[in-house]
């Protein structure tokens, strides 16, 4: 401001005249000023304020930025070269420009343009530097102290944004000088004498710190927590806004003070340069005879600068080109050469960057900053393209200047030359900046020429690095002479930093780089001289410089020829360097003052903590990183140490050389791509496929460099944003849904180990993407490596989300320092260290956790558990111990530690249960093992302690035992069993004999199948007579004493009912727990046992605590849900978090408010527990489901609540089915409840045809509320097929309201049409008919159409659930809620059909005209359902009625006569299905006979109607003596029909027959069947053949056998007329039987023999045509087994190995040790194998040799036949597909032969 421009004290007082006359004395002020603005217009100015004067003015807005020292007049920057004078008026034409503000501006504002201008001094022909005014600490004059504005409008390109000062807090911020610089960091003391010396609240300031409020829970609290504490309106507002303003205001001077313009040598430094009158731009071309090089002093500023432009740019702005503007915001400081010189110069300069723009307009431009200064940082990397600052001359000396080589390539020059060209460079700069006293870098890979721009990052291809350090350190005496040793501890080793790709994949270039450190204590005041090495005319000279940094070039001050100036030169450089020494000098004592205090540690613990104490395990962790240094993996060993859900990793080479190829070397990590999160499986899917909360995903968001796939390789940023940048933003919604990750428990780490420079980086739109999806950046944390790091992520993120995210980010701190702080505050493991298995020889093995971790689904139990774990060191360890016993003793589950903690010195040992010795004896017996797998079940009441006891077993044998148990519930038998077999082995893999594991499951359905599946994946490791796997099932069961004695595997049960000693045991441990706890009445779980399960105390107890409960209040409510699940689904519960929003609890999380307080005292029979399926939540239930069904009594008794009632309310909340953890599993429980219905082969004690739920609420309300209920249930699950299925029951079933049955059984169809539902739709037809029936009094030929009809739709109903079962999933949908899984062939359909065909042939028989008492009548009606009379032939003239029926019946007929093949056909199908294969489980038997009775009931009702009975053929016989030959043989296959002979399947029915005489006769029924038939049927030949073999097996003596050597021509001729692609099955098998070769067999010759390999094929493919849609419910039988003698005699039925079984049992022991004198159980004998070691069973069967090729077993038989055998257990054949001798008895199934006791002949 001029000395007469005349102003007020303050511009806030100032009139508008001032403001107009200050802005008249401006030269870049518009002409005009029409505006009234005062000064407090001026400093907060609107749209209608000075931006809008200057929109009116030609001249452009502009940009000031705070200027240390501003000169007098704006320079300005044109495009070309035209000029300004002072005096520019409106017309003058210029471009945008940036105005910033300046705090201490001494002058009106500062134009920039692009371009250069001449000095106002100069005048208009006159060339000045281009410079860029930095933000200042001083002052220069006096008007500066008035300009104090709030705010400055800015205007860039049209673009206008308002920006704050940070001069109105320097007052504010003045008073803190002690303070430190963020508020987060302040101690309570700090709070305190803010608080007492700033706002004058001594009374507040005490109340805050008496409670411990630090600067951290200061920014944390709002007005309500103040007013809380007692803290009045006034002052609490008073606080909030101070602590907002002094933020704001510290974080602008930190932002001030971290400039590297506040330096004030750097400042003089500039201001000198300035003066200087020779200014030119210097050319990216370095002349040989001017011996000087281009340096850099202001990166820092630049950087910032940058970011500034960069954030403009995007918001559409008009601002100079990014490949510009680092150019021109450096200075160039001139050495010597005239002005015109100078200015040519520049004139180059400025097309050489036209040039540039021309020839690289595609290139990627990033402005990055330079290594920091000396420091040995291996983990640096530069970006390929990247742009370095610009170069400038020294500033405050301690900054580095910095000097941009590029070396020749080895095609370009020699070997000797590039290392030539290196030295000479190094020494040069070196000596200039050691004379200078300025440190310096010099740069090799770095490019200024043309072609590329100027400090652009190329890189050099080295062959070897330690070519250019020898270099280094030959020639550096050679080129320092004497002062060589100082030039040595002055002059840094080269150094070597990678460049990386644009993709992020590192390159074989590098950045040589050296630095110079002329500290004080080496260069003194000396000169050091060098000597430069040339050659010419083969001759090596040496010349003498004496190289001094001058600007941006290093100068040699002898090239002087001039005596005279080189002798003043060297007088004045002499002091110069006086002076440049005395200010090293300063400068470097001045930087060895104490640095601030760093308070970054006390954050870290904060933000990694969320506020706590320690860092819980239960806290769900994603890491975002960059590409880190192989270097720096030793320090982040606390990744290891952390859970990991999900690293999202932007370094494409990390699997290879990078930071997860350092995790998975001690820990698991699953390789994922993005894309595997956005599928459209719901969350469960997704979860369970990648294995979430398992092991880590390990998320590589950039591709993998590895990849050959181009889709997953790595892409440069833009094609990134293209193609991946939706990818990672749909798998960020995905990771923070609720239903995945809980916001309360989610912790965001970025590492950042180098700069982000690009706006368009990877990692920071990951960064943009879940600041959006969290709403913010609580959950957030970022580790920066560095202060430059941090500055450039800091701005990067202000600029794309308008937020400073320095209070989450630590940048102080080193890695190691991280690492160390991480590990200290880990939550205390509760868990050793080094886990150790048993393993042979009573020696042990380690147990890493890489291998734990590959066991997702079990929980393993090591030998050391709970032993020297870190808890125990810590004084909260008897606070944990507490807390364990009372968690257990009230009813949580038992953990290891509960064992543990009661064989500690002191306390009485764990009660044992009157079971455990069973237990533990059938686990162990003394016989030894008879199966390399075996299965032990526990049935036991729920809540009786069977868990409990099964765990104490395992704990007990964890050091003979490798001890394991099933956590998740929802795993397959196939995953089960790999990871069984990897515990089996762990550790020795080698061995020749292994520990045996013990696992234990809980409730499992298909516990065969698992075994199996173990048996399968253990099988290389199998060893005859030697154990590997004890499977140990706890089965809850309302019926475990019953559901015991049908077992047919090795058991025990347990019941709700103690013994006299287990009564003694319980009060004792009672007596304990009064002298250790407080109130262990209240352990309700442990009194209920003590009381031994009286309901009378149970009654009293919840009676006692819920006579004051409020029902209409939200915790009654939420009470009796829980009541409500917890009865009706054993397991069930409710998150915690859903319980605290439910009763409005807020933040719970901080403490405010716990449930426990809100819900008490009802929350004493409640219990908190752990939850750890998709991860780790906290969930409630009742403590005991005894309690929690006499709470439901008291709720619908004493409080008059309804079962409906609170079922219709849990349907209604519409907060329980909101996004959260545990909503899926909550879902499905109440699903459960409504639909899922009792069984007893499940172990409960009825059979239901509702949910218990319904069923009660039938019993006590009736049926009307059922269907209030239930509508309202598919209501809330619109989309579940199985409630509207449900509902349609109810209707046919309890109402008779067929057409609401009707109408919700289509809606299930609609919804999903299988079997069940199908069959559900039959029922209702089904039903309906039999309702019509029932209420018609006499039949009409109106009921008769209306019930045919029916039985129709009924029909088709029934037989699309047939075909559906076929397709169907092999499990139910209404057990899907369920833990247990079912795998079931669904045959209701059949049985539907039957049952209706069956009512059809009830009605047929009861029209009039067809009489019961009339036999001729009623074979007509025989005759028109077998199809043979049709309906035409009943038409009758005399009656009328008749006639209706008659017409009624043709309008039916093609319906009817189908109904008798189709019975035929599904008797025939239940003969095979309940002959050809059996279940894969004992359990499912029981179902199965259930449905073998009711078809068997079908059956005779079947034989009753369309057979003939005894009397009646005698009688028919004796009418007529003469019966055709026809009628002969349709008699005998009626007689073969009754006695369901007249099949395959049939005739091997009478393999159990004990005196043959029944087989006997059927044999004389089909030989007559066959010899008389002119049509010889195939079915025919094939049942006369099986019963020659049946009749064999059961009564050899026979006369009616046929000879061997006749049945095998029989069954030849049969095969050659089939041929071997028939689904004939049955004849394959026969050949099976009769000609399975052998060496001395007589048929050896015939093409029979030859052909058996193609039979025994064509067996199994037409098996599986026919039948493979029920593998995954049934397997093969083996009715016949190979044995040693000839003929028929060869063939041995399995009933005679059974027979010899019952008789003597097997000669080897195999005894349950719980009851020694029960006889062998056959089932068990066959499947552990026992049986194949009878004597008297070897004696029978033959042995016989084949070879393993391909883990497939074939016998050979002479030339090249070769037969396919099927072993009978998946774990008989070693994996490894080795060809081995092996011997085994074959079996023969429908499928084919089959392999038993499968042996290796090498082990005999």
């Amino acid at each position: 401001m001029s000395d007469t421009t005349v102003s007020p004290e303050g511009a806030e007082s100032g009139k508008s005249e001032h403001i107009r006359q200050w802005l008249h004395s401006s030269p870049t002020a518009p002409q005009e000023y029409n505006e009234d603005v005062a000064g407090s217009g001026l400093l907060c100015p609107g749209k209608q304020g000075l931006v809008a004067q200057e929109e009116r003015a030609e001249s452009p807005s502009c940009l000031s930025m705070k200027s240390d020292h501003s000169m007098g007049q704006p320079i300005n920057f044109h495009r070309g070269h035209g000029t300004r004078d002072k005096r520019e008026g409106a017309e003058s034409p210029t471009s945008s420009c940036v105005s910033m503000r300046s705090d201490r501006s001494m002058d009106p504002p500062i134009n920039y343009k692009r371009e250069f201008i001449p000095n106002r001094r100069e005048g208009a022909d006159s060339p000045t530097p281009s410079y860029l005014s930095m933000k200042s600490d001083q002052s220069m004059g006096p008007s500066s102290r008035m300009m104090t504005s709030d705010t400055t409008q800015l205007s860039i390109g049209g673009v206008h944004a308002t920006m704050h000062t940070e001069h109105h807090g320097m007052n504010r911020v003045s008073n803190l000088r002690e303070f430190p610089q963020r508020i987060e960091d302040w101690t309570k003391e700090h709070v305190k004498e803010w608080l007492i010396s700033s706002l004058k609240l001594p009374e507040v300031a005490t109340k805050l710190y008496e409670q411990d409020v630090s600067g951290a829970s200061l920014v944390c609290i709002e007005k309500q927590d103040l007013t809380d504490f007692g803290v009045k309106f006034g002052p609490a507002i008073q606080i909030i806004k101070n602590v907002e303003i002094l933020r704001n205001d510290l974080e602008s001077v930190g932002r001030s003070m971290r400039s590297p313009e506040s330096d004030p040598f750097r400042r003089q430094e500039r201001f000198r340069f300035r003066a200087i009158p020779e200014a030119r731009m210097g050319s990216h071309e370095e002349t040989q005879d001017s011996d000087s090089v281009k340096s850099e002093s202001v990166a820092p500023s630049l950087s910032s600068s940058w970011t500034s432009v960069e954030e403009l740019r995007h918001s559409g702005s008009d601002v100079a080109s990014p490949i510009l503007l680092p150019m021109v915001e450096s200075e160039y400081i001139p050495a010597y050469g005239n002005m015109e010189d100078n200015t040519r110069q520049s004139e180059t300069s400025i097309s050489s960057f036209d040039h540039l723009r021309e020839t690289a307009p595609n290139l990627e431009k990033r402005i990055c900053p330079p290594r920091p200064f000396d420091q040995n940082d291996l983990s640096f990397t530069y970006i390929q393209n990247d742009i370095l600052p610009p170069e400038s001359g020294p500033s405050n000396l301690i900054d580095p200047v910095h000097e941009y080589k590029l070396l020749p390539s080895t095609e370009e020059a020699s070997e000797i030359d590039i290392l030539e060209k290196f030295s000479n460079e190094v020494f040069r700069f070196s000596a200039a900046c050691m004379n200078s006293r300025t440190n310096g870098t010099i740069h090799f890979g770095v490019t200024g020429g043309l072609g590329h721009m100027h400090g652009q990052v190329i890189g050099q291809n080295l062959p070897s690095f330690n070519m250019y350090t020898d270099r280094f350190d030959l020639h550096l005496k050679e080129h320092f002479g004497e002062e060589t040793n100082i030039a040595r501890s002055c002059i840094r080793p080269p150094k070597f930093f990678q460049v990386q790709r644009l993709d992020g994949a590192t390159s074989d270039k590098w950045v040589i780089e050296v630095d110079v450190v002329p500290s004080y204590s080496q260069t003194q005041e000396k000169l050091f001289y060098t000597s430069i090495i040339s050659e010419q005319n083969g001759e090596e000279y040496k010349t003498e410089c004496l190289f001094i940094r001058q600007g941006p070039k290093s100068i040699n001050i002898l090239a002087d020829n001039n005596p005279r100036s080189l002798q003043e030169k060297m007088r004045g450089l002499t002091e110069e360097v006086k002076c440049w020494s005395s200010a090293r000098k300063s400068k470097e004592e001045s930087n060895c003052q104490q640095p601030n205090q760093n308070h970054q540690g006390q954050r870290l613990k904060q933000l990694i903590t969320h506020g706590r104490d320690t860092l819980e395990n239960s806290l769900q962790v994603i890491v975002v990183t960059n590409k880190c240094h192989p270097s720096q993996h030793e320090h982040l060993g606390f990744l290891k140490e952390m859970k990991l859900f999900a690293v999202l990793e932007f370094d494409p080479e990390s699997d290879m050389n990078g930071t997860c190829s350092f995790y998975r070397t001690d820990r698991i990590a699953n390789l994922h791509y993005p894309r595997m999160y956005n599928t459209n499986d719901n969350v469960s899917t997704v979860i369970g496929k990648l294995n979430l909360f398992k092991q880590t995903s390990w998320v590589f968001c950039n591709g993998r460099a590895n990849e050959v796939s181009e889709a997953d390789r790595p892409f440069s940023s833009s094609e990134w944003l293209k193609k991946r940048a939706g990818e990672i933003s749909d798998m960020v919604s995905f990771l923070c849904n609720p239903d995945v990750l809980s916001k309360d428990r989610l912790l965001v780490v970025f590492m950042l180990h180098s700069g982000v420079t690009d706006i368009s980086s990877p990692i920071l739109e990951a960064f943009c993407a879940i600041y959006r999806t969290l709403e913010g950046e609580d959950n957030m944390l970022c580790i920066c490596k560095d202060s430059n790091v941090f500055s450039q992520w800091r701005d990067m993120i202000n600029t794309r989300c308008k937020v400073d995210i320095t209070s989450k980010c630590i940048y102080e701190l080193s890695l190691t320092e991280i690492d160390c702080t991480i590990r200290k505050i880990k939550e205390p493991q509760t868990r050793s260290s080094r886990r150790y298995l048993p393993s042979s020889g009573s020696s042990s093995v380690l147990l890493t956790q890489k291998d734990e971790e590959l066991m997702t689904v079990l929980d393993i139990l090591s030998e050391n558990e709970c032993e020297n774990t870190e808890i125990e060191t810590k004084d909260s360890f008897e606070e944990f111990k507490t807390n364990t016993e009372e968690d257990f003793y009230r009813g949580g589950q038992v953990t290891w530690w509960n064992f543990y903690l009661s064989e500690r010195p002191g306390c009485l040992p764990f009660i044992k249960r009157d079971k455990y010795e069973d237990l533990h004896n059938l686990i162990t017996p003394t016989e030894g093992y008879t199966s390399p797998c075996i299965i032990i079940n526990l049935f036991h009441h729920p809540g009786c302690g069977g868990t409990t006891l099964a765990m104490h077993v395992l704990w007990n044998l964890r050091c003979k035992f490798r001890c394991a148990v099933l956590k998740n519930t929802t795993a397959q038998n196939s995953e089960i069993a790999v990871q069984v077999r990897h515990l089996l082995t762990c550790g020795k893999e080698k061995q020749l004999s292994y520990s045996p594991v013990l696992l234990l499951v809980d409730n499992w359905e298909d516990v065969e199948d698992l075994q199996r599946c173990i048996l399968s994946a253990a099988n290389e490791k199998k060893k005859p007579d030697t154990l590997m796997v004890i499977i140990l099932n706890c089965e809850r069961s309302q019926i475990p004493a019953e559901s015991s004695r049908n077992s047919r595997l090795d058991n025990v049960f347990m019941i709700n009912k103690l013994s006299t000693k287990e009564q003694s045991f319980f009060e004792v441990k009672l007596k304990e727990l009064k002298g250790h706890h407080q109130k262990p009445e209240t352990f309700y779980a442990f009194m209920i046992m003590t009381n031994n399960f009286s309901e009378k105390y149970i009654k009293n107890l919840v009676c006692n605590t819920l006579k004051d409960l409020d029902t209409s209040r939200k915790e009654g409510q939420l009470f009796s849900l829980l009541a409500l699940l917890n009865t009706y689904v054993n397991g069930s519960y409710m998150a915690l978090s859903l319980c605290e929003d439910f009763v409005g609890i807020r933040n719970a999380l901080w403490g405010k408010e716990t449930l426990e307080d809100k819900m008490n005292p009802y929350s004493t029979l409640l219990i908190r527990f752990n939850i750890k399926e998709h991860g780790t939540y906290q969930a409630v239930r009742f403590l005991h489901q005894m309690i929690a069904s006499n709470c439901l009594k008291v709720l619908t008794g004493k409080h008059k609540l309804q079962l409906g009632e609170i079922t219709t309310s849990l349907l209604h909340c519409d907060l329980l089915y909101k996004s959260g953890m545990g909503k899926d599993i909550l879902v499905q429980n109440i699903q459960s409840m409504l639909i899922t219905r009792q069984r007893k082969e499940l172990g409960h004690d009825k059979d239901t045809l509702f949910s218990p739920l319904i069923e009660d609420i039938q019993t006590d309300e009736g049926i009307s509320q059922i269907k209030e209920v239930l509508v309202r249930a598919t209501m809330r699950f619109d989309k579940n097929a199985t409630l509207p299925q449900a509902l349609a029951r109810h209707f046919y079933l309890k109402e008779k309201d067929y057409i609401s049955a009707l109408q919700w059984a289509k809606d299930a169809q609609q919804k999903m049409y299988n079997s069940y539902i199908a069959d559900t739709l039959g029922q209702v037809y089904k039903s309906h008919l039999k309702y019509e029936i029932e209420r018609a009094e006499e039949l009409t030929p109106e009921g008769l159409d209306k019930c045919l009809k029916l039985a129709f739709q009924a029909t088709k109903a029934f037989r699309d659930s047939q075909e559906l079962a076929k397709k169907d999933e092999p499990m139910d949908s209404l057990d899907l809620p369920n833990r247990k899984r079912q795998r079931t062939y669904n045959t209701s359909g059949y049985v539907g059909e039957m049952e209706v065909s069956m009512i059809v042939f009830d009605i047929i028989k009861d029209i009039p005209f067809f009489n019961k008492s009339d036999a001729l009548q009623r074979n007509k009606m025989l005759q028109f359902l077998k199809n043979h009379l049709p309906v035409s032939d009943f038409h009758e003239t005399t009656n009328s009625t008749n006639d209706q029926f008659i017409a009624v019946l043709s309008d039916h007929e093609k319906f009817l006569v189908s109904l008798k093949p189709r019975l035929k056909e599904m008797f025939s199908f239940f003969e095979n299905y309940f002959t050809y294969l059996k279940p894969r489980s004992i359990e499912k038997e029981t179902a199965e006979d259930r449905n073998k009775r009711k078809v068997s009931e079908l059956f005779k009702k079947y034989i009753h109607i369309f057979c003939s009975s005894g009397e009646e053929r005698a009688s028919e016989r004796a009418s007529k003596p003469k019966l055709s030959l026809r009628q002969e043989i349709e008699e005998q296959r009626n007689y073969l029909e009754q006695k369901r002979a007249d099949s395959f399947a049939g005739l091997l029915q009478y393999l159990n027959e004990k005196n043959g005489n029944q087989i006997e006769l059927i044999l004389k029924k089909w030989q007559f069947i066959v010899q008389n038939s002119t049509r010889k049927l195939m079915a025919d030949r094939i049942n006369f053949i099986l019963a020659n073999i049946v009749l064999h097996c059961v009564k050899q003596s026979s006369t009616l056998l046929k000879r061997y050597e006749e049945l095998v021509s029989l069954l030849n001729e049969a095969l050659r007329e089939e041929g071997t692609n028939s689904n004939c099955t049955e004849l394959y098998y026969l050949s099976m039987l009769l000609m399975w070769p052998r060496k001395d067999n007589l048929l050896e010759s015939t093409t029979t023999f030859k052909n058996i390999g193609t039979y025994v094929t064509s067996s199994k493919k037409s098996f599986h045509r026919r039948f493979s849609h029920m593998f995954p419910a049934k397997s093969c039988i083996a009715h016949f087994y190979l044995g040693k003698s000839r003929g028929l005699r060869r063939i041995i039925h399995k009933g005679r190995l059974d027979q010899l079984l019952y008789k003597e049992g097997p000669k080897t022991s195999h005894k349950k040790a719980s009851s020694k004198d029960r006889p062998p159980n056959p089932h068990q004998l066959w499947q552990s194998g026992a049986i194949w070691r009878d004597p008297e069973i070897q004696n029978l069967l033959q042995r016989v040799k084949g070879k393993t090729e391909n883990s497939d077993i074939y016998v050979y038989y002479g030339g090249n036949l070769k037969i396919s055998v099927r072993p009978v257990y998946l774990g008989g054949v070693r994996s490894g597909c080795s060809t081995e001798e092996v011997s085994f008895y074959l079996g023969f199934t429908m499928e084919g032969p089959v392999a038993y006791d499968i042996k290796y002949e090498n082990d005999q």
